[in-house]
């Protein structure tokens, strides 16, 4: 994807990178001071924990969106879809304001914020950033970045020799579990949590493998860009580009003859 992909006038990715890391400043101190504090913890209809600083800082995200782009439509975790706005057309925000908030509300720093922009339903430009780590990585056409420097996978292209990261076991169920146990059972190394940290491991050549299920489009637009530019590959598990209606299903890999071999053992 290029720079000329983008419908949204004068905005080029560098443009729209430069206006996401303003946001992520901007939740990074919030999130800070709600962390490792007591906290509100309610419960959503898929049993995750909601705390008063996803709420807060969403909102604090969404009011800076409007004020400088008001004719973008936004997609946030708490607060849903911009009334009046069409995400699978024209630019929009999709915003998670706490990655991970399981990490979050038992103290575990392995929370992160995710900010994508998507242009007709394309994730262009996405950003994880890490507050209680002071990490944060970046992708947009060509290019990702850990802090200040290039981010590249491994480039691994085995999955015997595949280092495998996935957030929660116990979240594959039924038929998702007998293909799970397939692939993991194939790789050379197992790790369990860490949410969206483990896709920035990945972009930077620190693990090789990921798959999960049970996602929802603000779990991973921010993602794609960043692991695209990295070198990797990211997709659902019928090899298909992750979209804002995709079924949850995700599959990233260091390269895409180690993506390969994994999507073989997903399909059995």
């Amino acid at each position: 994807m290029t720079p000329a992909s983008f419908t949204t006038g004068t905005l080029a990715p560098d443009d729209i990178l430069a206006f996401a890391a303003e946001l992520a400043d901007a939740a990074r101190p919030l999130a800070l001071a709600y962390f490792r504090s007591p906290l509100d913890i309610l419960s959503k209809a898929d049993e995750s924990p909601v705390t008063v600083a996803d709420r807060t800082i969403e909102a604090h995200l969404r009011g800076l969106i409007e004020a400088r782009f008001p004719d973008h439509g936004i997609f946030g975790e708490e607060m849903g879809v911009k009334p009046g706005a069409e995400p699978d057309r024209g630019p929009v925000w999709v915003i998670d304001p706490i990655d991970g908030t399981k990490s979050f509300v038992t103290g575990l720093p392995l929370f992160g914020t995710l900010i994508a922009f998507l242009d007709g339903g394309v994730p262009l430009v996405g950003l994880i950033d890490m507050p209680a780590l002071g990490e944060r990585w970046t992708g947009l056409p060509g290019q990702a970045r850990f802090g200040t420097g290039p981010a590249r996978t491994s480039g691994c292209r085995s999955l015997s020799e595949a280092r495998f990261f996935t957030t929660a076991p116990d979240g594959f169920i039924g038929d998702d579990e007998a293909r799970y146990r397939r692939l993991v059972a194939r790789t050379a190394l197992r790790r369990f949590g860490g949410d969206c940290y483990a896709y920035g491991l990945l972009a930077s050549g620190h693990c090789d493998l990921i798959a999960e299920t049970g996602l929802q489009p603000y779990d991973t637009m921010a993602l794609v860009p960043v692991i695209r530019a990295a070198g990797g590959v990211i997709t659902d598990w019928d090899g298909d580009d992750l979209g804002l209606r995709s079924d949850g299903r995700v599959l990233a890999a260091a390269s895409p003859e180690l993506h390969a071999q994994a999507l073989a053992v997903l399909r059995g």
